[in-house]
């Protein structure tokens, strides 16, 4: 592997694992590298100043533990909310690309297919099922 370079990382879309959501329900997409200061801001102004009841975080691979940190903070801030907690698996293409071809041959590349860890967190203002999988009351 030290003659390839990643090209380029896709990660597989997958719906969310929560049935009976509202069209518009915010999904907080948690990325490695995103500031958590900057998701902070933009869900609670989309909880306290739109109205919204409900709103999803979700993130995979290395953004896991942010994104829970992120539903803590927003629990510990808010207050009252239900939680409804779901872990998977999704699927990361990642495209490495021969530094050192052939002479005469063409650039190989090489598509490595990851299943990494997800989570995606339910936070709601109104009372949910207690009876799902990963509910915890407020």
């Amino acid at each position: 592997m030290e003659n390839f370079r990643k090209v380029r990382t896709s990660e597989q879309e997958m719906p969310l694992p929560f049935p009976d959501l509202p069209p518009d329900v915010v999904e907080m997409k948690v990325k490695e590298g995103s500031k958590i200061r900057n998701l902070m801001n933009f869900a609670m102004a989309q909880l306290e100043l739109k109205g919204r009841r409900q709103i999803v975080f979700s993130g995979c691979g290395r953004a896991v533990t942010k994104t829970i940190t992120c539903v803590e903070i927003m629990k510990r801030k808010l207050g009252g909310l239900h939680q409804v907690t779901k872990v998977r698996y999704k699927t990361l293409l990642e495209v490495w690309e021969n530094q050192d071809p052939l002479p005469g041959g063409s650039a190989q590349n090489l598509t490595v297919h990851k299943n990494v860890p997800s989570i995606c967190i339910l936070l709601s203002r109104d009372p949910l099922d207690p009876n799902q999988t990963g509910y915890q009351p407020p």
